[in-house]
């Protein structure tokens, strides 16, 4: 399915412009229409006992996000449009977010950082509770062009299906793949990875298999590492997968690569 109708998370903060501009791009290629939905912690106004919403610096902090998410997005006309979760705490924002969320193709969210005020498990959220693709943006570096060199990490699990599947609208014409699977010392790896390989060619991937064996310690560095050596644009994998091949239960693998991802990363639950 192609994708038509993308979220992107705003804010009044440095690393919005990041986002966006990975957004830009995926329009770009596809003509799809850009939401941006403004989303930052805050608390109601107290005066007495009396609380009112939204408080000044909310207000002002909305207006400075419409402002620059108008600016970027200028030349997309009609195809742009704003909205504003109207939330303050972690609770109500995820929620809604995740309510928002649930009406796009994909949402494109920032790695979590320190001293932002986004609730620090948006990303974890949204992904789990979506059942949507979610984009993850490094909260350092630009990355004005994805898609052209990607990484799939591959198990042969549900996860790993959907997340490839999710991703093919994101390739850029003529992409160079890796695939990557890693499995625990004496396990066995996917008979049908040749499948997976001529799958992507079907859609005009040019991919590689790469078969790793290692201990779940050194699972998702491995990952990372073949990330770096394959100078992966973008990392596509499964999230939260508690399947029978999961090589992490309870989503450690996805936390690690939440905290640690060095490229754009395609969640898929």
């Amino acid at each position: 399915m192609a994708v038509q109708n993308v979220l992107v998370h705003v804010d009044s903060k440095p690393r919005t412009a990041a986002r966006l501009e990975v957004a830009l791009t995926l329009v770009g290629r596809t003509g799809a229409r850009l939401t941006g939905l403004f989303a930052e912690q805050a608390e109601a106004h107290r005066v007495g006992t009396v609380a009112t919403w939204p408080p000044e610096r909310y207000v002002a902090a909305l207006g400075e996000a419409r402002a620059a998410f108008a600016a970027a997005t200028a030349s997309l006309g009609s195809r742009a449009a704003f909205l504003d979760v109207n939330r303050g705490s972690d609770d109500q924002i995820a929620r809604r977010f995740t309510e928002i969320a649930r009406s796009f193709d994909l949402v494109i969210l920032g790695q979590t950082e320190d001293g932002v005020p986004v609730p620090p498990k948006l990303a974890e959220h949204v992904i789990v509770e979506s059942g949507r693709p979610v984009l993850v943006v490094p909260n350092v570096g630009r990355y004005a062009a994805i898609g052209a060199r990607p990484l799939f990490a591959w198990n042969a699990s549900r996860a790993s299906a959907r997340a490839l599947g999710d991703s093919l609208p994101l390739l850029a014409r003529g992409a160079e793949g890796l695939i990557v699977e890693v499995t625990r010392k004496k396990g066995q790896e996917d008979e049908f990875a040749d499948y997976v390989v001529a799958h992507l060619a079907a859609h005009g991937v040019a991919a590689r298999y790469q078969h790793f064996v290692a201990d779940e310690v050194q699972v998702m560095d491995l990952l990372l590492s073949a990330a770096a050596d394959h100078a992966a644009d973008l990392l596509v994998t499964g999230a939260f997968d508690a399947g029978v091949n999961a090589l992490f239960g309870h989503g450690a693998g996805t936390r690690h690569l939440l905290a640690h991802m060095t490229a754009p990363t395609l969640f898929s639950h």
